[in-house]
């Protein structure tokens, strides 16, 4: 489960200290992977022109301004651009891949007999639940126009960003696009 492509959040210079006036460390782009989600911390190439929001190739032996990727990175690890950026560039990678998140809609199975995985996005209760199986049920959804046209689920890309997010932050107990990320056992998790 590797990322290929990866979305820029922020560039975040070097630390510059007082005392010293050479910077310390070096230029780091934080990113999410196109993929899984996965918030990475990625080095460039010196003098690379990046912007946030650009997506790049992170594929060994690929032609990128990336040199290689840093580490994995949590939710609280994030600069305070990226976090900014993160639910914009969330849902640049929910619109560029809409029939993959259609098809959510067109195939989420029960997860228990009283919790259905529709029921697990923001804003999905029972009622509109029910809608959106008797929809699909009559006609598999095409678009995220057509999720809008049939339900009472006006913005489908805002919800699917939501629950995306969430998961970033670890708020959940289940996980549907984000790959659960792995935690030392002694590095508490965040609530």
């Amino acid at each position: 489960m590797f990322e290929t492509h990866a979305y820029v959040l922020s560039v975040v210079p070097p630390k510059v200290y007082l005392r010293d006036s050479r910077p310390r460390d070096e230029t780091v782009v934080q990113g999410i992977g196109e993929s899984f989600f996965t918030l990475l911390e990625m080095v460039p190439y010196r003098g690379a022109n990046l912007h946030p929001q650009e997506r790049l190739s992170i594929e060994r032996d690929a032609r990128s301004k990336i040199d290689h990727i840093k580490r994995r990175i949590f939710y609280e690890d994030l600069a305070p651009e990226s976090e900014a950026e993160l639910p914009l560039v969330v849902e640049i990678i929910v619109t560029k891949h809409e029939h993959k998140y259609v098809q959510f809609f067109n195939e989420a199975a029960p997860i228990t007999t009283r919790l259905h995985s529709l029921q697990l996005l923001p804003g999905i209760g029972q009622t509109l639940m029910w809608a959106l199986l008797d929809e699909r049920k009559r006609n598999p959804f095409k678009s995220f126009e057509d999720i809008a046209a049939r339900t009472k689920l006006q913005n489908p890309k805002k919800v699917l960003t939501a629950r995306i997010i969430d998961e970033l932050k670890e708020d959940v107990k289940r996980w549907l696009f984000v790959r659960p990320p792995r935690r030392d056992d002694d590095r508490e998790r965040p609530r």
